[in-house]
This record gives C-alpha cells, sequence and structure tokens, in this order.
C-alpha cells in the first residue's frame, strides 16, 4: 500500500465527499410557504443539536462501556469532552434568541404535532445517563421501529451509573446498599492522595449532570421567551412542562453528599 497523496492533484476524496456536504446542506427543507426567513434558521439550530446529540451518545456510551470495564481515566477524558460540548449546547441557545415570537409565529403552526419531546437522541442521552422512565417510549409520536428500538435498548442497558458502581466494585468497595455508596463516597472524597482518579471521576460524572440541568433552565427561558405560556406544538404543556424538568437529576447520591461533607 503506497504512501497516502496530499494535496489536489490526483485525490480521490473532497472535503465536499468526505463530509456528504451535499446531502447535509440539502437537508434544511422549510415547511412554509413562501418560506418563513427565520425558519431556516429554526431547522438549522435544531439539527446541528442532533449532530452534536450523536457525538454526546458515543462519547457517554465509550465512557460507560470503560467503566464497566474498570477504568477511570478515558472516561473522565470522554466526560470532560461531553462538557465542552453541553456549554456550546447552551450558547446555541442564543443563536435561537435572535428570532421574535412575531417571527416564530409566521411557521410555528406548521410544525405540529413535530415537538423537541420527540427527539430520540436526547431521550437516549438521559436514559444513558441514568434518568431512565420506561413510560417515555409509549408517549413517543411517530416512532420508526428502529427509533423504538434504540430507546427499548437503553432502557434494558447499563447507565453510566452503573458504570461508575463497577469502578467502585473494582476499586474494593461494597456498593448494594446506599449506606455502603456513602461510605465509599466518604472515604474517597476525604483520601484524595489515594483515591484522586475515582473522585475525579465523580467529579466529571457531577458536571455532566449539572451541565445537562444548566441546558435544561436555559432551554426553558428561551421557550417562555418565544411562546410564553402557550402549549408545545407536539402537546406538551409548553414551558410548564420543561420548568417540571429542571430540577431533574441524574446522579443524586453525588449531590446528597455535598450535605454530608
Amino acid at each position: 500500500m503506497g504512501e497516502p497523496s496530499f494535496g489536489e492533484q490526483g485525490g480521490r476524496l473532497t472535503y465536499g465527499s468526505y463530509l456528504r456536504l451535499g446531502d447535509l446542506l440539502a437537508a434544511q427543507v422549510p415547511e412554509s410557504e413562501p418560506p418563513a426567513h427565520d425558519e431556516l434558521l429554526f431547522i438549522t439550530i435544531h439539527q446541528v443539536y442532533e449532530l452534536w446529540f450523536k457525538l454526546i451518545l458515543a462519547e457517554l456510551t465509550d465512557a460507560r462501556d470503560r467503566m464497566l470495564a474498570g477504568e477511570t481515566y478515558l472516561p473522565r477524558l470522554r466526560l470532560e469532552r461531553c462538557l465542552t460540548v453541553q456549554r456550546v449546547l447552551a450558547n446555541q441557545v442564543d443563536v435561537i434568541d435572535t428570532m421574535t415570537p412575531q417571527d416564530f409565529l409566521e411557521f410555528r403552526t406548521k410544525l405540529a404535532p413535530a415537538s423537541g419531546f420527540q427527539s430520540v437522541q436526547f431521550r437516549e442521552i438521559e436514559f444513558l445517563s441514568g434518568l431512565k422512565d420506561p413510560g417515555f417510549p409509549a408517549r413517543f409520536r411517530g416512532l420508526r421501529q428502529d427509533e423504538r428500538e434504540r430507546l427499548s435498548a437503553r432502557l434494558a442497558e447499563a447507565s453510566l451509573w452503573d458504570g461508575f458502581l463497577a469502578v467502585l466494585r473494582q476499586a474494593g468497595f461494597e456498593v448494594g446498599l446506599a449506606a455502603d455508596r456513602f461510605a465509599a463516597y466518604a472515604t474517597i472524597a476525604h483520601d484524595r492522595g489515594r483515591y484522586g482518579a475515582l473522585w475525579d471521576l465523580a467529579e466529571a460524572m457531577l458536571a455532566h449532570d449539572q451541565s445537562w440541568a444548566l441546558w435544561r433552565a436555559r432551554h426553558v427561558l428561551m421557550a417562555e421567551r418565544q411562546i410564553g405560556t402557550k402549549a408545545g406544538t407536539g402537546g406538551s404543556a409548553g414551558g410548564a412542562y420543561l420548568r417540571s424538568r429542571v430540577e431533574l437529576r441524574f446522579y443524586p447520591e453525588l449531590w446528597e453528599l455535598r450535605s454530608l461533607l
């Protein structure tokens, strides 16, 4: 096999063909007729979210798998990468906020019954992170069979929390009862010289949890700025539903630990 040939002469792959830009840039198709100016922004920002969700799922899945095998270093790096992406997700809300409620109303009725509530990848991230709700798939409308299977698989498989407990077991801690786990957390917290890798991994998981909560809160404010107290296009209670999920946590025991230190 010859050396790779760089430069455009005789190249078999281009920037556009590698990234499949033809398909990617043809995917923004407004529903309004004539197209409302801000519908392109709305479609683009949500497609970008789904691309980031795909990356987050890949990173979190690898982190979970490595923790199940007893690793701590690479799972922490994967979580830290996700944290950086999640900051981008929160900042992207600023782009949506450049759209006025009047501009959104020009095409909002075309969206129903589609809704961000139906994002399969978003739910996969929650399930994988440990926030599992078996009732969600039944409430999704228009799921393809492969999407339903993906959600069912995420509900059945180990979560990041399961991976973290596997790491603790590998380090010799008992984790069967809540009292055992809190004893383990206290030992780790008070002996970071010995258990620094475990503490850092727990902190990376907490940062992932916190960042997702901040994104939820930012999303609530964006929705209320756009539609006030109106119902969501998918039939949810809109801002009220989003606000009800702000206080959810992936790893409540890691938060509770703060009160016990």
